[in-house]
C-alpha cells in the first residue's frame, strides 16, 4: 500500500473462479475511469445486476455500465470476434453505451480451429478431462505462445490476415485431418469470416498503450478486472487443472502493460465459502444438505458458471488456498462477496490447515495426486442464523458473522475492504475505501 490516494487497483479473484468479481467491478466502476479487463478469453463470465438489468459478460469489463468510464480489453485476452460482437449487440439492444470500449490491436485472436482442436484434445484425455469450456482458449493461448497466433490488428489488414491465415492453415488442417480424421477448414471462408469481424470491430480495435499511459500520468484512477481465480493461475494453480493465462496480480501487469511499480492495491475476492467448477482437486468439498444450502438454487446467488451453466462444486472456505493465493498475488485488501448465503447455516466450517498423514501442512502441495490426499483441518464457529442482505455498515452485523469475516482476513493475512450481501450494486458493505 503506498497511501491513501490510490490510482491503480487490480482486483482479483482469489480461488477457483466464480467469486463474484463482476458485481464489485461494476460497483467500483463508478469510482474509476478507466477499467482494463486483463487477461482469458470468453470462457469466463460476469454476472452483473444493476439498474440496468442482470447482464453476464464474457468479455467487455463491467465498467461499460458506467458512460463516464472508459473500458478496455487489453492485450493479454485472447478474443471471440463472434461472441465479442453478440456481446456488443446484447448491451447496445439494452440501451448500453459501447463507444468507450476499446480493444487492443496486440490481443489475440480465437480461431475455428483454436474451439475444434480444444473439443477434440479434451475428448482424447477421457477419463483424464481437465474440465476445459471447449472455447478454444487454451489452443489460443498455446498459438500465441508459439508465435503462430493472429492479432486482432491483423483482422485490419487484408494482405496481413491472408499471408499469416494461409500458413497456419497448412498446419492446422494436417493436425485436423490426418490426426483426428476430421474435415479440413477453408481458407477462403475463414479468411473472409474474419475480415468481416474486422470491419464490424474496426471502431473499437486501437492501441491501447497511449490510453493506459495518459491516465497513468494523469493519476486516473485505474481498475484493472481479472478473469477466473489465483488457483486457476497456469503456473501457480492446481496444474494441470488450470486456466491457460495468469489471472492474478502479475497477469494484471502483463496483460495490461502497466509496470508492477504502477499498482497501488491488490484487492482479492473471496467468497465467503469456496466453489469450483470443473474438474481438479478440491479439498474442502462437499456435499448433501450442506452444499445445497450453499447452492442456493433458485435464488440470484444461485451457484451456477456464468458461463458454462455448469452446477458449482461448493465447500467451506479454504484457509489453505486463501492464504496462498494472497502471498502470491500481493493481496492487501480483501473482498468477500456472498456472506448472505451462509444467513441460515448454524455451524459454519473454516479449513485452517491440511494434514497428510502425520505431516501439518501449511502450503498446498504441487502435485495434483498429493493435493487429493490431503484431509483439511476445520475450526467450527457458530452461524449468526439472520438475514444479512438489508446491513450497509460492518458493526451493524452479528457479532458472530464480525467474527467470521475477521477469521477470513487474519488466514488470508489482509485487510477487509469490502463485503457484499447480495447480488445487486447496493448490497455492499464498505470497510475501507479502494480508491
Amino acid at each position: 500500500m503506498k497511501g491513501a490516494a490510490m490510482s491503480v487497483v487490480a482486483l482479483i479473484g482469489a480461488q477457483w473462479g466464480d467469486e463474484g468479481k463482476g458485481h464489485l467491478v461494476d460497483l467500483l466502476a463508478s469510482k474509476a475511469r478507466l477499467v482494463v479487463r486483463y487477461g482469458g478469453g470468453n470462457n469466463a463470465g460476469h454476472t452483473v445486476d444493476n439498474h440496468l438489468g442482470t447482464f453476464k459478460l464474457h468479455l467487455i469489463p463491467s465498467g461499460i455500465f458506467d458512460p463516464a468510464t472508459v473500458n478496455v480489453i487489453g492485450s493479454g485476452v485472447v478474443i471471440s470476434p463472434e461472441a465479442l460482437l453478440l456481446e456488443i449487440a446484447e448491451l447496445k439492444s439494452r440501451g448500453v453505451n459501447t463507444s468507450k470500449l476499446f480493444i487492443s490491436e496486440r490481443a489475440h485472436v480465437v480461431m475455428p480451429y483454436h474451439v475444434i482442436l480444444d473439443k477434440l484434445q479434451e475428448q482424447d484425455r477421457g477419463d483424464g478431462k481437465i474440465g476445459t469450456t471447449g472455447r478454444g482458449i487454451g489452443p489460443a493461448y498455446a498459438d500465441k505462445m508459439s508465435r503462430t497466433g493472429i492479432r486482432m490488428a491483423d483482422l485490419l489488414h487484408e494482405e496481413t490476415l491472408l499471408n499469416r491465415l494461409r500458413g497456419v492453415l497448412e498446419e492446422k488442417n494436417r493436425l485436423l485431418t490426418k490426426l483426428y480424421g476430421v474435415k479440413a477448414i477453408s481458407l477462403h471462408e475463414t479468411y473472409l469470416r474474419y475480415l468481416n469481424f474486422g470491419h464490424q470491430l474496426a471502431e473499437h480495435i486501437t492501441d491501447t498503450h497511449p490510453i493506459i499511459q495518459r491516465a497513468l500520468a494523469k493519476d486516473i484512477p485505474i481498475l484493472l478486472e481479472g478473469a477466473q481465480g489465483g488457483l486457476l493461475d497456469v503456473d501457480h494453480g492446481t496444474y494441470p487443472y488450470v486456466t491457460s493465462s495468469p489471472p492474478g496480480a502479475a497477469g494484471a501487469c502483463q496483460g495490461a502493460g502497466i509496470g508492477p511499480t504502477r499498482i497501488d492495491s491488490v484487492i482479492g475476492v473471496y467468497k465467503a465459502y469456496t466453489t469450483r467448477v470443473g474438474e481438479g482437486p478440491f479439498p474442502t468439498e462437499i456435499d448433501g444438505p450442506d452444499a445445497d444450502a450453499l447452492r442456493q438454487m433458485g435464488t440470484p446467488w444461485a451457484e451456477v458458471g456464468t458461463t458454462t451453466g455448469r452446477l458449482r462444486r461448493v465447500g467451506w472456505f479454504d484457509g489453505v488456498m486463501a492464504r496462498y493465493a494472497a502471498q502470491i498475488n500481493g493481496v492487501d485488501t480483501v473482498a468477500i462477496t456472498k456472506l448472505d448465503v451462509l444467513d441460515g447455516i448454524e455451524t459454519i466450517k473454516i479449513c485452517t490447515g491440511y494434514k497428510l498423514h502425520d505431516t501439518m501442512l501449511e502450503f498446498p502441495p504441487a502435485t495434483t495426486a498429493v493435493l487429493e490426499q490431503v484431509e483439511p483441518v476445520y475450526e467450527e464457529v457458530s452461524g449468526w442464523m439472520t438475514s444479512t442482505v438489508d446491513i450497509r455498515r460492518f458493526q451493524d452485523l452479528p457479532e458472530a458473522a464480525q467474527a467470521y469475516v475477521a477469521r477470513i482476513c487474519q488466514l488470508v493475512g489482509a485487510r477487509l475492504g469490502i463485503i457484499s450481501v447480495g447480488p445487486k450494486r447496493d448490497q455492499i458493505i464498505m470497510a475501507s475505501e479502494v480508491f
